[in-house]
């Protein structure tokens, strides 16, 4: 989040899309269910001891703890234009596949900032070790990443 300095978020513009529509969802359709089963626990009789109130209090808790989180995330959002970087340099926005030294299999990955991020899918923050290690790199620059198991080094190979 904004970690409470205003702190502004870079991301893609369609990191910022997918969190518009989260918020949306989570405001119409997440409010409406989550209403629905405290409604349908109250008149379950006795809420002091229903495990069903309970849950769906909770539920609303949640929901409405991600709405809030989602809503600071927007407000300080930046969105990442392809003229930030110069061309041919690793930067938020842009695609970079990478080899590890001595080994055939490249990975691709887009860098975007640490609110859009999900390495699982590709995305790989600009704070993260390997992240912080590709910004500013060129093709045929090496980085090295620390990682538990040791130190990996990786050729940048392509950029788009």
């Amino acid at each position: 989040m904004a970690n409470g300095k205003n702190k502004s978020i870079p991301i893609t513009e369609e990191g910022l899309r997918l969190l518009q529509d989260e918020l949306e969802h989570l405001r119409t359709t997440g409010r409406a269910e989550v209403a629905q089963r405290i409604g349908d626990a109250k008149s379950d009789g006795d809420i002091s001891e229903n495990a069903g109130y309970d849950e769906a209090k909770n539920q609303q808790a949640f929901l409405e703890g991600r709405i809030m989180e989602l809503e600071q995330k927007i407000k300080f959002a930046v969105v990442i234009q392809n003229g930030d970087t110069p061309e041919g340099q690793v930067g938020l926005g842009r695609s970079v596949t990478i080899q590890e030294v001595g080994y055939p299999d490249r990975e691709t990955y887009l860098l975007v900032g640490s609110a859009e991020a999900n390495p699982t899918n590709g995305r790989i923050s600009n704070e993260s070790p390997m992240g912080r290690s590709l910004m500013n790199k060129k093709v045929g620059d090496h980085i090295s990443v620390e990682t538990p198991g040791g130190t990996l080094e990786f050729e940048i190979v392509a950029i788009e």
